[in-house]
């Protein structure tokens, strides 16, 4: 039987709209049924705490029992307030506070509900009521945001709905890193409204311990205004593999600058000691993530082992002994993979009480919180779960292992029904809960978001103002570090024609009117490059968003770079996420530019001689794809015959 082409598109349209609408009537029946979840779960939400006066003293009466007890008042010292509030909190009350998860919001700063398509990720996560009142958890994340104020209603109209629970315990606000020019999922987000540093292996690149501390200040001073008061920040791991995909996140290679900055940041971030201004910082990732096996992330399979074939543990130590405990950071986060030959039981660290309770605890007398890496009990939509030397386990039996080991807080999860279950069944007693929780309090009532978690809206003028803007550009410039000057090229002279290629040249032109459009007008060709990687080695979402494996650039991708960068007098920019192979570009290029995600006018700047380059490189950069292989991961410069040492920066004088 022939159809003709009208009737095969009429029936295709009719099939398109069959799926259409099928897709339609399902999302009705969620949002149905998330709305009448909702509504079940309101049932449990409470009034609003009033404000009473007692003696001229003026307090929130959190749990509405009409009285100042002891957690309300913020005379009382902070351990009779912890032990107040523990004696009144519920089993499941205490669970949530030991989880903490993202939470979506709506565009204008509303609480969310229902899942929107603007937002894929709302579908990933629980709603806000069943996040509150049905998990009772207290720790969320969002690294979104219309706008500062939009980011700051939403904090005011979360703390409004934690003060309608039965205790009225707030909430804390976490962040990840959020003031890059780049995001990395899982990871950090692009700035936006904030103010744009460096990445932390540019701060590396500065070598300035003064410089990061004012970041920490600056950052801390414009979380404040949002309601943010956790940092999941700084990372204190060493790069000592070149191919590990969180190089970036780093302040570099040598041990000791790394707890030098590291100090200076959690300074910046906490002050010398912990109070209503501080933004408190979960310095990550014990013991050190850096030496992973063969360079694969340890948030997924192929780079769940982290080795040491330099028997070089201890260096990886150093920016946490010297560093984030010198600066006295509040909490610890230790990381996915399993550091084998260094404990009996090869387990993830968070699942090793060798690692957490006996070193971590024991040996380097650390108090505070420890909180587990995200995903590492239950499977994710972005990800399966990394629990690395226990797969074979429950995720009950996970979470016993995890307490026994001596972490508090469970990231990415909402499973607290588990601990409630491990109570109830005598598995673990709940005085083992309660000293989680004591630590877990200890910092909210420090950071006073007992007493005021509230913010000033207009306050959020002061994030991304033009000072610290300013201040972000300056560390941008500190950071770019000269590599190759060829017959001193650089400077360019004003009146040189540039072609770009890598670079958008939206708003650039006002700026520098010497760029053209084309190769043929140019004088020189300004490339910026960015690290290649590999195909992932798994199929989870999140791991083809990590850019991981070869440094070096594809054949055929390499021959049009080198074409390019041979046809007219080429600076090449290379933006280094991890460190690249790329001797032949470098060869072919009259001037080459280690960027450290800066924004492209503070580079263009420094071409033509607004600034003369002062970075210094934080990490190595290799000859050869071999010289790479041939590292030892937990080992710091030790690349054969590097391009460009460790330390290497010339200036224009």
């Amino acid at each position: 039987m022939k159809f003709s082409t009208k009737k095969i598109l009429k029936r295709s349209g009719y099939f398109l709209l069959g799926i259409v609408g099928l897709l339609l009537l399902t999302y009705l029946v969620f949002v149905i049924k998330w709305q009448m979840q909702s509504s079940s779960n309101m049932k449990l939400l409470g009034e609003e705490a009033p404000v009473l006066t007692l003696n001229n003293y003026t307090f929130r009466d959190l749990n509405k029992n009409g009285e100042l007890d002891v957690y309300e008042d913020a005379r009382a010292p902070i351990e009779a307030r912890i032990d107040d509030l523990i004696s009144q909190m519920q089993l499941d009350e205490k669970a949530g506070l030991m989880f903490s998860h993202f939470l979506p919001m709506e565009e204008d700063g509303s609480l969310l509900e229902t899942p929107r398509f603007s937002d894929p990720f709302s579908f990933m996560t629980e709603s806000t009521s069943s996040t509150l009142l049905k998990k009772k958890m207290n720790h969320v994340q969002n690294l979104g945001g219309a706008s500062a104020r939009t980011y700051a209603t939403w904090n005011n109209n979360l703390q409004k709905f934690a003060e309608k629970t039965r205790l009225g315990i707030p909430v804390t606000l976490i962040s990840d890193p959020r003031h890059g020019t780049k995001a990395m999922p899982g990871a950090s987000s692009e700035a936006k409204w904030i103010s744009v540093w460096p990445s932390p292996l540019g701060l590396g690149a500065t070598r300035d311990t003064l410089l990061v501390r004012e970041f920490g200040d600056i950052a801390r001073q414009e979380y404040l205004a949002l309601g943010i008061r956790l940092a999941q920040h700084p990372m204190a791991d060493i790069a000592t593999d070149p191919r590990w995909a969180r190089v970036n996140g780093t302040f570099g290679e040598d041990a000791h600058w790394s707890a030098a900055l590291t100090k200076a940041y959690i300074l910046g971030f906490q002050g010398d000691s912990i109070g209503r201004n501080s933004v408190i910082c979960q310095t990550k990732h014990f013991a050190g993530g850096g030496p992973q096996e063969d360079g694969w992330d340890a948030h997924f399979k192929s780079g769940k082992g982290q080795v040491y074939p330099g028997n070089n543990f201890d260096y990886h130590l150093i920016p946490f002994t010297e560093g984030a405990f010198a600066a006295n950071t509040a909490q610890i986060m230790p990381y996915y993979g399993v550091p084998k030959g260094q404990v009996k039981e090869e387990v993830g660290f968070a699942f090793s009480r060798e690692m957490i309770q006996e070193l971590l605890r024991d040996s380097l007398k650390f108090e505070g919180v420890v909180a587990t890496d995200w995903g590492i009990i239950s499977d994710m939509a972005v990800k399966d779960a990394s629990a690395w030397g226990v797969e074979h386990l429950s995720e009950q039996e996970r979470v016993k292992k995890v307490l026994d080991a001596g972490c508090d807080v469970f990231g990415g999860e909402y499973v607290t029904e588990h601990i409630i279950e491990l109570v109830e069944s005598g598995e673990i007693p709940e005085s083992r809960i309660d000293l989680s929780a004591k630590r877990i309090l200890r910092d909210k009532f420090r950071l006073g978001l007992f007493d005021d978690p509230y913010v000033n809206l207009d306050g959020t003028a002061v994030v991304g103002n033009p000072k610290f803007v300013e201040k972000g550009k300056e560390a941008q410039r500190k950071s770019l570090v000269l590599l190759k000057n060829e017959a001193n090229t650089l400077p360019l002279a004003p009146d040189k024609k540039v072609y770009l290629h890598g670079m958008s040249q939206s708003g650039l032109r006002d700026q520098f009117p010497q760029i053209v459009e084309s190769i043929e007008d140019a004088d020189f060709i300004i490339q910026k490059l960015e690290t290649p990687s590999s195909p992932p080695e798994g199929g989870s979402l999140l791991e083809r968003l990590i850019p991981q494996g070869r440094l070096d650039f594809p054949e055929d991708e390499k021959k049009e770079i080198l074409a390019r960068t041979r046809a007219k007098p080429t600076i090449t920019v290379l933006t280094i996420l991890r460190p690249m192979v790329v001797p032949e570009i470098d060869a072919a290029s009259q001037a080459v530019i280690a960027n450290f995600e800066c924004q492209d006018e503070i580079i263009l700047d420094m071409i033509f001689g607004g600034f003369g380059p002062t970075g210094k490189l934080p990490i190595e950069i290799p000859s050869s794809v071999e010289a790479v292989e041939n590292q030892l991961e937990d080992m710091p410069y030790d690349s054969e015959n590097p391009l460009y040492p460790f330390g290497h920066g010339l200036s224009y004088n």
